[in-house]
């Protein structure tokens, strides 16, 4: 059995991975880590076993990418003579919606993932468990727990009392 030609494999997956890098590392930064998440696969590609699961393999790669994102932003100077200029849209034009975004990005980075993972790639909680080093049980608790916590402030965001 030969591997699909990578273009395919991009085309199918790249908007999954696109999301996953989004909720992970905020949408500002997302089109890079997906990026270096199909270079990295790129290279691999040739290596891949025949019935791997390439969402799965493509979303490890992109967690990995994405928390190296995360790490390089903790890394950078912070410029203090100007103010950066602050952009309205986040890079997605009448796509970005401030207080989800917010919310998001306000979860801790297990929880962000799972629920990255699980309700926009849409993988199960045991290749979950694999990505984040971590059980199925972990897993499905650390989602649980973010949609709880996403649920709670968007609410209080929403009402502007807490329920």
């Amino acid at each position: 059995m030969t591997l699909r030609p990578f273009e395919d494999v991009v085309a199918e997956h790249g908007p999954t991975v696109l999301r996953v890098c989004r909720a992970v590392v905020g949408p500002t930064d997302a089109e890079d880590a997906w990026s270096e998440t199909f270079i990295a696969a790129m290279r691999a590609y040739p290596d891949l076993q025949p019935g791997h699961n390439i969402e799965a393999w493509l979303v490890t790669i992109a967690h990995r990418k994405s928390l190296d994102h995360i790490r390089a932003r903790n890394r950078r100077a912070v410029p203090t003579a100007e103010l950066p200029e602050e952009s309205t849209a986040r890079g997605i034009p009448g796509s970005y919606d401030s207080e989800l975004w917010d919310a998001v990005g306000a979860l801790p980075v297990k929880q962000r993932a799972a629920v990255a993972y699980r309700y926009l790639a849409g993988l199960p909680y045991a290749e979950i468990a694999i990505i984040l080093g971590n059980s199925p049980d972990a897993s499905r608790r650390a989602a649980a727990d973010g949609i709880a916590a996403l649920r709670k402030t968007l609410s209080i965001a929403v009402s502007g009392d807490i329920r």
